[in-house]
């Protein structure tokens, strides 16, 4: 049997005369040709991903794709394992101005994720690393290992000044591998420590194994923790979220979470318009019985490279849905997939997103969510002291 091939090629549209591929040839012989002359990865190795496709990233100067010759070969390549690479940091404060989001400095120990959403806005800066927004997001991942150590160090700096730092904003901070490093714990840590307020954002339930220190930050007014649920479909759940919890442990997590009095938010973010609009009032319905103190929601986002991996996966899991989800979509963006302004790029315009706002509103209201708003301290912060008992003079 002849091997399987690898190619490189200067134009991806090179790959099929009518820009499509031969999606259907490729469904019957068990590989995936995905829409816009993208070739996907063979369904067997990337089971159990969230993308189709490895396509290099944005930066690179050819596109590096698997072929088969017609012979299956691409059958006896080896499944799509988990790689983490440990990282030495420079730095670990990321500043934002977006107004947009409540927070405008984030920590994130790990860059790419497990959890593998295929919604997941991050994806694209993989392409930094010199790695697929795709496949690689989800299977080339870096660990931190210095985050502590680093948060340490520049919440000593006398020019330090104390606002909420989120941890995660970018990649999920619970996310699988987290069980091995404890990078989010110990970062944790030093915020009980320094008495610094942290806000989390997270798919996993195991977010609920630091209990012991959220419920200490809790009493102090010092967190909150955002749990995001996006359907109670775990069909769709496990299809756009493949490595992340369940939706019923999600609920189970802002339970206890709740119990122990640490203040949680149910997300339902992405709301995707077509896909899993229509559970806006079941989602926080679950979240407020769960016990969860307010809710928020964010508008699916298509930067870059996601514009395409998400129409591939859209066209394989729901093609029955997939012109109705991108008409919507573009009707809330102007015409198009995506607009990265301010005020627009999480929220939409037009009637269809007034209408999800309104239906959001609505519902928060009745379950008694985002009745209060919760403001974290800065008032408790203490600078790390070293060893010597002497705080640094970094």
């Amino acid at each position: 049997m002849a091997d399987a091939l690898t190619r490189n090629v200067a134009s991806v549209g090179a790959l099929s005369r009518d820009g499509r591929g031969g999606g259907d040839r490729a469904r019957r012989e068990g590989r995936d040709d995905c829409g816009g002359g993208i070739e996907g990865v063979h369904r067997e190795r990337r089971r159990g991903r969230g993308a189709l496709s490895n396509v290099s990233g944005r930066f690179e100067h050819q596109t590096r794709l698997d072929s088969d010759d017609g012979w299956n070969g691409l059958a006896t390549l080896e499944r799509l394992t988990t790689q983490t690479r440990i990282e030495q940091a420079k730095s670990i404060i990321s500043k934002n101005d977006s107004p947009d989001i409540s927070f405008d400095q984030s920590v994130n120990p790990y860059r790419g994720c497990e959890h593998g959403c295929i919604y997941c806005y991050a994806r694209p800066g993989h392409a930094f690393l010199g790695h697929s927004p795709g496949l690689d997001f989800e299977t080339k991942l870096y660990a931190k290992a210095n985050a502590a150590e680093l948060l340490e160090e520049a919440l000593a700096h006398p020019r330090y000044q104390p606002k909420t730092i989120a941890l995660g904003a970018v990649t999920d901070p619970y996310q699988p591998i987290e069980k091995t490093y404890e990078l989010s714990r110990r970062i944790l840590e030093v915020m009980a420590r320094t008495r610094h307020p942290v806000g989390i954002v997270t798919k996993s339930a195991l977010v609920v194994r630091d209990i012991d220190i959220l419920a200490d930050l809790a009493r102090d007014g010092l967190v909150r923790v955002a749990l995001s649920v996006t359907t109670l479909d775990g069909r769709v759940a496990r299809a756009m979220e493949p490595r992340a919890a369940t939706p019923v442990r999600r609920l189970d997590a802002i339970r206890e979470l709740s119990a122990a009095d640490i203040p949680t938010t149910i997300m339902t973010a992405p709301i995707v318009p077509g896909l899993n609009d229509h559970e806006i009032e079941a989602l926080l319905e679950a979240g407020g019985e769960a016990g969860a103190e307010s809710a928020s929601y964010v508008l699916l986002r298509l930067p870059l490279e996601l514009k395409q991996l998400f129409r591939e996966w859209l066209e394989e899991q729901f093609p029955d849905r997939a012109n109705r989800v991108i008409n919507l979509l573009q009707g809330m963006h102007g015409g198009v997939d995506y607009r990265s302004e301010f005020g627009l790029r999480q929220r939409g315009t037009g009637p269809f997103a007034e209408l999800i706002a309104q239906r959001f509103r609505n519902a928060a209201r009745r379950n008694g969510l985002n009745e209060r708003r919760l403001t974290m301290r800065t008032d408790l912060f203490r600078p790390p002291v070293g060893a010597d008992g002497q705080m640094s003079l970094l």
